[in-house]
C-alpha cells in the first residue's frame, strides 16, 4: 500500500495503489485531488456548493475574470474591486496563492505560474478538516481553526466553531460520496458565511501543513501518521480503529497551536523571541533559526514562513487571541 505524505506524491501513490489493488480508478481519483480545477468541477457536479471559478492561461484571462466578477457584483467605476484568488493548479496550501485586486497585481504574475485556477472571494470563516476514512466511513474527524490563513492554526477548535461539527460531518460525508473515497485521509477546507452557508474550498489527499499532525498528537496523544497507516491498510479491522482513535474534543487534554513566523522588517540580523511570548504559560517551544542573510526577500503571494512557534494550553479563546497577537510582534530584529 502506498501512502502519500506530500502533495507532489498524491498521484504517484494513486498510480502504485491502482496497480497493487487492481483498481485503475484510484489513479483517476488521485488526479482529481491534485488538479484544483478538476477538483472544483467534480465537487460542483456532485451538488457541493463552491464559488465562481475559471482556469487562466495568461494574464489576460486574469484581468477578464476580475472584471467579470466585479461586473456581476454591480461595482461602478471608481468602486474598489472585490478581490479574486489566483491559485496554482497543483501546489500545496498557500504556495502559488495570490489575492488579486487590481491590474497591477496581475502584472506581477510571471508566465511560468500559468495555467492556474481563478476563484471569486468568499467572505466567511475559513477552517480546515482532517478526516481519517475506512470503508467509506469517517473514523476520526478533527476541525482545525485558522486564526489567520497562512500564519496560525490550532486544534481542537473553539466551541464557537465546534458547534458546526454536525453540519461539517454531513459535508465530509457528501465529499466522501462525491469523490468516491473508500479509504485514506482527506484534508478539505471550507468557508462558513454569516448566514450559515457552507462553501467548499478544496480538498487534499495528504497530511496538512503547519504540522497539524504534531499538534493533534500534543492535544490528543495519538500518532496521526500511525493513523494514516491504519486507514490505508486493507487488513485493518474496525475493532482496531475503534480502539486507536480518541473521542473528538472530549478526549483532548488541551489546545495545541502554532504560528508561522515571517520577518516584518526588510533587514534583519538577530533572532529574538519576544519576551511576552516566551513568558506566556502557553508557550511550548520553537523551531526558528538565526537568519542566514540580513536582507529579507519580498514575500511573493502568501510566501513561506521561516519557522514555527508552538503553544499549548487549556483555553481555546486564549489560544486564539495569543496566536493573533503574534502577528504584531517581531521575532527577527
Amino acid at each position: 500500500m502506498a501512502i502519500p505524505l506530500f502533495e507532489e506524491t498524491v498521484e504517484w501513490a494513486g498510480a502504485v495503489n491502482s496497480v497493487l489493488m487492481k483498481n485503475p480508478r484510484l489513479l483517476g481519483q488521485s488526479m482529481l485531488f491534485r488538479d484544483k480545477s478538476l477538483m472544483k468541477r467534480r465537487a460542483q457536479l456532485g451538488g457541493i456548493r463552491v464559488g465562481i471559478f475559471e482556469e487562466a492561461m495568461d494574464q489576460t484571462d486574469v484581468i477578464r475574470f476580475l472584471r467579470r466578477v466585479n461586473q456581476t457584483l454591480l461595482k461602478l467605476d471608481g468602486d474598489p474591486n472585490d478581490p479574486i484568488h489566483f491559485k496554482a493548479f497543483d501546489k500545496a496550501g498557500c504556495l502559488g496563492h495570490r489575492v488579486i485586486r487590481t491590474a497591477d497585481d496581475v502584472a506581477s504574475i510571471s508566465d511560468d505560474e500559468f495555467p492556474a485556477l481563478l476563484e471569486s472571494h468568499l467572505d466567511g470563516w475559513e477552517f480546515a478538516v482532517e478526516a481519517w476514512i475506512k470503508d467509506g466511513k469517517i473514523q476520526f474527524l478533527n476541525i482545525s481553526e485558522y486564526v489567520t490563513l497562512g500564519y496560525s492554526v490550532f486544534v481542537p477548535a473553539t466551541p464557537e466553531l465546534e458547534q458546526w461539527r454536525g453540519r461539517i460531518t454531513q459535508e465530509i460525508e457528501k465529499l466522501i460520496d462525491v469523490f468516491d473515497i473508500d479509504f485514506g485521509f482527506i484534508h478539505p477546507e471550507y468557508f462558513v458565511t454569516s448566514d450559515g452557508t457552507m462553501y467548499f474550498g478544496e480538498v487534499a489527499y495528504r497530511p496538512p501543513g503547519f504540522n497539524v499532525f504534531e499538534l493533534l498528537e500534543r492535544a490528543y496523544g495519538f500518532n496521526a501518521y500511525q493513523a494514516l497507516v491504519l486507514v490505508f491498510d486493507p487488513k485493518t479491522t474496525q475493532d482496531e480503529l475503534d480502539a486507536f482513535f480518541p473521542t473528538p474534543v472530549t478526549d483532548a487534554t488541551g489546545h495545541a497551536g502554532c504560528f508561522g513566523v515571517y520577518p516584518r522588517r526588510r533587514v534583519v540580523s538577530n533572532l529574538e523571541i519576544p519576551p511576552q511570548t516566551e513568558s506566556h504559560p502557553y508557550f511550548d517551544f520553537h523551531e526558528l533559526n538565526p537568519p542566514h542573510a540580513q536582507k529579507v526577500t519580498k514575500r511573493t503571494a502568501f510566501g513561506t514562513h521561516w519557522g514555527l512557534v508552538y503553544f499549548y494550553g487549556e483555553d481555546a479563546v486564549e489560544m486564539r487571541d495569543l496566536l493573533k497577537a503574534q502577528e504584531e510582534l517581531d521575532y527577527y530584529l
